[in-house]
Formats: C-alpha cells, structure tokens, sequence
C-alpha cells in the first residue's frame, strides 16, 4: 500500500461526502413536487406524458397498488426486451449482421436487464446489435434504475408519513426519476465521456492489420485442431458514451464490451474512471440525505450515511491490503511498490489504474449493485475476492444501488431497532412509530428471500454435474465461482468472478429466477412494511427510546449488518474463499 493509493481513496470518499447534501435536497425537492431548475424544461414533457398514457399525477396509491404497477411494468418491459432479442438479425441498425439471441441466453438477459443486475453471459461486442444494446439494454438501465429510486422514496415516505394509507404515485415517481434526475445527468456525463476519448458512433466494426501475423490454433468439437493465420484485428466500435453514463449513474454495470470498464473505449483514461466511481455512489449517497431531510431527522440520514462509510472502508482497506501485499507463492519475485513497478499481485489488474485504483472499484461495484469492472475478481488473492463477494451477500446496503441499497438498508434499520428494544425491554421504535410483529416479520421475509435463494442454488450447482462442469478451477475457487454468480444475481449485482462459463442452459435458467427473486421478492416486504410505517401515529420520545441518530445507533446497525451476513454466509464462505487462503499459505493453489 503506499500513500499515492490511499490518497486516492480518501479523496473519492471526500468528494462523495460533498456531493450527498446537495443531491439529496435536491431528490428530496424532486419527488415531493417542489420547484427546480429544471421544471421549465421537464414540467411540459411530464405533462405531455401523463395526458398520453392518462396518468393522473394527483391520485396516490396504497402500497399494494404501488407494487402491481411496479410488478406490472418490469414484466411488460421484460417481455419487450426478450421480443428484441429474439428477432434482432431482422430488425435494423445490425451492421455486424448478428444472429438472434438463444432463448435461454435472452430470458437471461432480460431477467438480468429488468433488475437492474445487468449479468452477461455473452460478450456484448459480438452478440448484441446496437438496436438492442440501446432500444432494449439501454432502455432498460434508464428505466430498472428509476424504478429503484422510486420504489426508496416510497418507503422513505412510508417512515415520514402518519395514519395515511398512501405512499405515492409510482407512475409519477418513476417519471419524474427519469426527467429529473436520470436523463439530464446522463446527457451532460456522456458529453464528458466523449470529450476524453470514449467512442460514440453507428459504425461497422473496423480492422487493422497487425504488424506480425499470429498464428492461431484452435480445438472444434469433434476433437479435431485447426491452425489458421491472423493478420488483422477487428476492433468494436458503437453508441458507447450514451450507455456508459446511465450505465454508472443508474448503477447497472452492463458493459457495452466484455471486458467492461477495462476496455478503453469504456474507461479511456484515469479521469473517466474516476468519474465512473463517484457516478455509482451518487444516488445512492444522497438518499441518506434524503432519508433524513424528508422524515425532518437529517441527523438520522448521517447516521445511516455514516454505517454505510465504515462498511465500505473495511471492505476497501482489507481488499487494497491483500492485493498489494501479493502472492506468497511467488517465490524469489519482489513484490514491493517501487517507482519502477506497481507492486502487489497485479494479475487482472488495469495496469493504467494500478492496484489502489483496482481494490477502490472492485470494492464499490460490489458494495452498490454495479457490477462494473476495471479488472478481474477471478483474479484477485482469497481474501481480495473475498470483499466483492462478502459486499453483495450483505445485501449490498453499504451505499447499494440507486434506491435498492437505502431500501435494502432499512430492512437492517428494522431489525437493529427491534434488537435496541429488546435490550432496553420496551417496544422498539424508529422514528416516532412502533415497530410490531409484523415489521419484523416482513423484515425477515426479506432477509431469507435473498439468502436461500444463494445458498439452495449455489448448493445444487456445487454438486451437480450440469453446474460444476462450467467452472475453471476445481476445489475451493470452484465453489466461490459458483457461489459468486449466484450471490451477484440474488443481489442484482451484475459483476462476476469470470471463471466460470454460465452460458448454459442450467445457469440462464436458474440465474434468471434468481436474480427476479433478489429485486422483486425482496421488495414487496419492503414496501409492506413501508405501507404499514405510513397507517401508524407518531409517539412522543420517552426516557427509553432508542436514538437513531447519534454514534450508538450507527455502531449497532453496523453490527446487525455484519451478525446477520456471518450467520448466514460464514461456512460457506468457509469452505470457498478462507478456506483457500489457508490453502495458499500452506502452498497449494487452484
């Protein structure tokens, strides 16, 4: 580790701590239908759209009527992208002339697209047309991420209102996440994006002759080899700016290449990447902020905000620690950081951005439901791949996704106030209202949707011949592959340990409803428990209620975090990556 690294590190966090007031008042200002900047232009095309699709903007819903439209629009949309995927050789704006996408693979893609996971099991450059990739995948990262925005703000009014049966309009919501927030972000970011190099164009893909023809030899199906002279290299071109910001900003990591924020046309240069990072906290961020300003507790949104700040500093100083401490392995081989070389374990690393800048973005895609990357977890040490893995089976609730990491967070607010109350032998409250029963009931429901949904299908691949075959390296880095890909589609993650072949009809299949069960299972208890906050009477404070807004509270929901994750991973984590961290002490590797 060296100081340039850490420097690094501390002024990401810095700039994140700038930026969350702001943007939070600001969606504060948005959703509760207050004045902005930008209303002359938004205001008319808000209006347009609601008399067209006869939207009235001023009838509420119940939170039962909140989540069928919900439910509704991500099927129809879903439904919509796997149409396109199914026909795109015939449909226009396909120079590459690719064929349609297999069914399992499509049903994948838009179950993966629809939650805002983005999982590809396909290489994006040479699979999908460019109508696809923004008439279908693009759509789709604008619309799944105001879906996640709206879906937080109404269970933040949930908390904020009393004896009200209403949390919200989501067809208003979702609209106004869209105009207001999302689109014009995108606009100005994909201007910068361009301005540094990122390519934006409808181009047929372009070759280059290469300077010494390589020989290429390559094994078919029927065992046979060929060997074949390459003397030129295709290089990708397309619409990439445009996707790259929604792609940040709406936290979705779907990257337009297969090799995603490592490739350069992606990620040019250190400022782009930087740019990247601080696009998938933003949102994020500012909800805490939001929390707190629209419950009239912004000291409650610190709190909360503060959780999230020592969550993702453990998880990045142990991931930068073991990537720059290196390999063990390697014998004889310095490894120090020196002016001449990066030092540390730099396999799968972008060696434009190093090791610092490599542990930061692992550790905030994983810690939002990004899924991006500028290197290659399969890659990393045990207990570098560790970090990713263990951020998103917390419920990637250290910042998460937009809306889905602060929703995902007040599952863990509920259950730290309901152990506060134990403790002090009263009925625990937050905020003014009683949490009952059947809070924490919903609360739990959550909390094991997503969880058994990791285990019990992780379970299966790991012992079944259709799931253990895909996997590159047997033992223990086999099952944190398997184990990865089903904890990154349960936490609508996206991002993979990249070992492991899941173009198969086993894992399409399976990931799929996994990763539908992560976003929708999860939230419909969520917004119950949001439906039920909003129907109780505020309480006045007494000597034994429990503050949510000061260190203690941040110190107690920090831990219920960190109980409720090792309870439930702790042995499988056991048997993948600790265990081949002892492994590699010992000498031996996978």
């Amino acid at each position: 580790m060296t100081p340039n690294g850490w420097t690094q590190i501390i002024v990401f966090l810095f700039v994140i701590l700038v930026i969350t007031k702001p943007l939070g008042i600001y969606l504060a200002r948005v959703f509760e239908r207050e004045k902005t900047f930008l209303d002359p232009l938004a205001r008319p095309i808000e209006r347009l759209i609601y008399k067209l699709t006869g939207v009235d903007e001023a009838t509420e819903m119940r939170w039962t009527e909140y989540t069928v439209a919900m439910l509704l629009f991500s099927a129809a949309s879903m439904v919509l992208l796997y149409l396109i995927e199914r026909v795109q050789l015939w449909l226009p704006l396909n120079p590459q002339h690719f064929a349609n996408i297999a069914p399992d693979l499509a049903f994948n893609t838009a179950a993966s697209f629809t939650t805002n996971t983005n999982w590809q099991s396909y290489s994006g450059e040479s699979t999908m047309s460019y109508l696809t990739q923004m008439a279908g995948l693009a759509y789709h990262n604008f619309v799944s991420a105001a879906v996640g925005i709206a879906l937080a703000i109404a269970v933040i009014r949930g908390i904020a209102r009393r004896e009200r049966e209403t949390i919200g309009n989501f067809w208003v919501d979702l609209t106004r996440g869209l105009l207001w927030v999302l689109l014009p972000v995108c606009l100005v970011v994909a201007l910068v994006f361009v301005s540094q190099g990122m390519v934006q164009n409808l181009r047929p893909y372009d070759k280059a002759a290469l300077v010494e023809p390589q020989q290429v030899t390559t094994t078919g199906n029927d065992g046979k080899t060929t060997t074949q002279t390459v003397t030129d290299q295709v290089i990708a071109q397309g619409p990439v700016a445009s996707q790259e910001a929604i792609k940040m900003f709406g936290t979705n990591g779907g990257g337009f290449f297969n090799a995603n924020s490592a490739h350069p046309f992606e990620n040019p240069t250190p400022l782009t990447n930087f740019l990247q990072l601080l696009l998938i906290f933003a949102v994020p961020s500012a909800l805490t902020y939001t929390l707190g300003f629209m419950t009239g507790s912004r000291r409650h949104g610190w709190a909360v905000w503060m959780a999230m700040v020592v969550v993702f500093l453990a998880g990045v100083t142990v991931a930068y620690w073991s990537e720059a401490k290196g390999n063990p392995l390697l014998h004889g081989a310095d490894q120090r950081a020196t002016s001449m070389q990066p030092g540390g374990n730099m396999e799968g690393k972008e060696v434009r951005f190093g090791i610092a800048d490599s542990g930061l973005f692992a550790t905030v895609t994983t810690d939002a439901s990004c899924g991006a990357v500028n290197g290659v977890h399969d890659s990393y040490t045990p207990l570098g791949g560790l970090v990713p893995l263990v951020n998103i089976m917390l419920g990637e609730v250290i910042f998460g996704g937009v809306g889905a990491g602060l929703y995902g967070m007040f599952v863990f607010i509920i259950l730290a106030v309901f152990i506060a109350g134990l403790m002090v032998g009263r009925t625990p409250e937050y905020l003014g209202k009683k949490i009952e029963s059947y809070d924490i009931k919903m609360a739990m429901l959550a909390v094991l949707i997503v969880s058994m949904s990791i285990l019990i299908f992780s379970a299966i691949a790991s012992v079944e011949k259709f799931g253990t075959s895909s996997i590159s390296n047997p033992g223990p880095h086999g099952l944190s592959q398997i184990m990865y890909a089903y904890t990154s589609a349960a936490g609508n993650n996206g991002s993979a340990f990249a070992g492991l072949n899941t173009n198969t009809l086993w894992y399409n299949t399976s990931m799929a409803f996994v990763m539908l069960m992560g976003r929708f299972f999860m939230v419909i208890p969520i917004l119950a428990i949001a439906g039920s906050l909003a129907r109780k009477k505020i309480t006045p404070a007494s000597l034994g209620t429990f503050p949510v807004t000061g260190p203690l509270f941040t110190v107690l929901l920090v831990s219920t975090i960190i109980i409720v994750g090792a309870l439930t991973f702790f042995p499988a984590l056991s048997l993948g990556p600790i265990l081949e961290h002892l492994q590699m002490l010992a000498g031996k590797v996978y």
